[in-house]
């Protein structure tokens, strides 16, 4: 059972062995370990940080704008953050964003895990969770999730899970500084619907 406070993604979601909560500043110091510990694995796959921005792992003032940009997001309903958390330390992150209602009901879905735990399946329990609170909290119909080619760590959890394959996207999103292209998958609520036998064990 999904566990929240009356504000949609405010509160703690909970996977079999994790799980999902919005980062708060308190959150800081693992957040800098994880993520400089993880920089050469991670930064490969994300967006080249804009000159002048503020670098959120090095600076607690930027990763409490963070955070208190994600908590407007979810008070618009435009977006949910969520530290994956294993034993109540940080792993990862799982993101539910650009939600679009109207007749789309669509979000964007992205994750990160610290690399010291790859291969331990604690990603593709997390994405479950994200996608049994888009579905059944949210209420959207579609959920994508874009990812660069050779990125198989990435490739293998949604592959893991059956998502389907939807196609290529051309130089889809500006990545390390390249504009990259990208794999789509996607799932519907009915697919959710359909699947649930297979996707109650990571729950």
């Amino acid at each position: 059972m999904i566990r929240s406070s009356s504000e949609p993604g405010s509160g703690p979601l909970f996977g079999r062995r994790l799980v999902l909560r919005p980062l708060v500043v308190d959150d800081y110091v693992q957040w800098k370990e994880v993520r400089t510990h993880n920089e050469e694995w991670l930064t490969k796959w994300e967006p080249q940080r804009i000159a002048g921005q503020p670098d959120v792992v090095q600076s607690r003032q930027a990763f409490s704008s963070r955070c208190a940009a994600r908590q407007r997001e979810r008070q618009l309903g435009t977006g949910y953050g969520f530290g994956i958390f294993v034993d109540g330390a940080l792993a990862g992150e799982m993101n539910v964003s650009a939600i679009q209602r109207g007749p789309f009901q669509n979000a964007y879905v992205g994750y990160w895990v610290d690399q010291r735990l790859a291969g331990q399946e604690y990603t593709p329990e997390a994405l479950v969770v994200a996608m049994r609170f888009s579905f059944e909290e949210l209420r959207l119909h579609r959920l994508q999730i874009a990812i660069i080619p050779r990125n198989r760590p990435s490739r293998r959890v949604v592959e893991k899970l059956g998502i389907r394959l939807e196609g290529m996207a051309e130089r889809y999103l500006e990545i390390n500084g390249n504009w990259e292209d990208h794999l789509r998958y996607a799932i519907t609520t009915e697919e959710w619907t359909e699947r649930a036998d297979s996707f109650s064990r990571w729950l």
